[in-house]
């Protein structure tokens, strides 16, 4: 099961301690990336279009709790729609 991601109006906030910003996201993506070698071979990744992008589990890095990070509201942020949890 994927983790809700932030919105413009959401945030992560760790309810066991209350951080609000350090965070150990554990994702996996889907991409296509037009990868260009210079003469040396060194590989540089000049376009990338993400195809799938599912956060599968976020964790608190002050508490380390994973099972304590929720979406809550942005302050000042206008909702887009109801908060997931």
């Amino acid at each position: 099961m994927s983790v809700p991601a932030p919105t413009g109006a959401t945030r992560w906030r760790c309810s066991l301690c209350g951080n609000l910003t350090r965070f150990d996201v554990t994702r996996t993506t889907r991409a296509v990336e037009f990868v260009h070698l210079d003469l040396a071979g060194e590989p540089r990744v000049d376009e990338r279009e993400v195809l799938e992008d599912t956060i599968e589990s976020v964790r608190c890095r002050w508490c380390n709790a994973t099972d304590s990070v929720q979406l809550v509201p942005r302050p000042g942020a206008e909702n887009d729609g109801p908060i997931a949890d």
